[in-house]
């Protein structure tokens, strides 16, 4: 993993299926889902644009990654939106929780 001028961005060395976290307070939509491959080392979308992003983001149906909403792309969101994939997790370091867009809910 890497900070460049674009934004947080993982080596393709770092890259793995991501398996969903278990979280008591997960909706009945974690359920769903299996393990994915993040499709990118950064946002995928905003790395073609040439754009930076702030933080990344993981769709669990998928795995798309996106850029976060601090971001000026918005590219997970977008995603969502034009796919209905109800749920992302944080693609950053560190951190540890998903965020389910059809139930507005954030689950640690």
């Amino acid at each position: 993993m890497t900070q460049h001028a674009g934004g947080f961005r993982w080596s393709e060395e770092d890259l793995k299926v991501i398996n969903v976290p278990q979280k008591a307070d997960a909706c009945e939509h974690v359920s769903q889902f299996k393990p994915v491959m993040p499709s990118a080392v950064g946002c995928e979308d905003c790395m073609k644009m040439g754009d930076p992003w702030v933080n990344l983001r993981l769709c669990m149906t998928c795995g798309h990654v996106g850029c976060c909403d601090a971001s000026k792309n918005k590219h997970a969101t977008k995603h969502f939106h034009a796919t209905q994939h109800p749920v992302i997790m944080t693609f950053m370091p560190g951190e540890d929780w998903l965020f389910c867009y059809i139930h507005n809910e954030l689950m640690k």
